[in-house]
């Protein structure tokens, strides 16, 4: 790794998040992503601020989403910056840890995103 863009100190864990606009009232899945980790952008010519990006995938269906079983990207500092909601700051995502909601999160992922053989 160069100096230019060293490794970050702090990278999500792979796993299961909420985004912040996420609605308890709403279906679970509504703006809940799976997080795969952090990849690295290989040409050195780019911004260092977007070096390193998180790498997931959303579980609900969005017109923003149409593009298919693609994996979709964002600078990794963004995962870490508070978003303003509602006048307020807030984590931009937060990580689910509850068991029930993970295995229903997950049943939806594999049905969205079938292991390739």
């Amino acid at each position: 790794m160069t100096a230019k863009n060293p490794l970050p100190e702090r990278r999500p864990e792979p796993g299961f998040y909420y985004h912040y606009k996420h609605d308890p009232a709403g279906p679970i899945n509504n703006y809940a992503y799976y997080i795969y980790g952090v990849g690295h952008h290989t040409e050195d010519d780019c911004r260092p601020q977007d070096a390193f990006m998180q790498v997931y995938r959303p579980l609900y269906e969005s017109f923003v989403y149409k593009n298919g079983k693609m994996f979709d990207l964002r600078p990794l500092h963004m995962f870490y910056e508070p978003a303003e909601w509602k006048g307020a700051q807030v984590p931009r995502f937060t990580k689910i840890t509850d068991e029930a909601t993970l295995g229903v999160l997950r049943g939806i992922k594999r049905q969205m995103y079938p292991p390739e053989d």
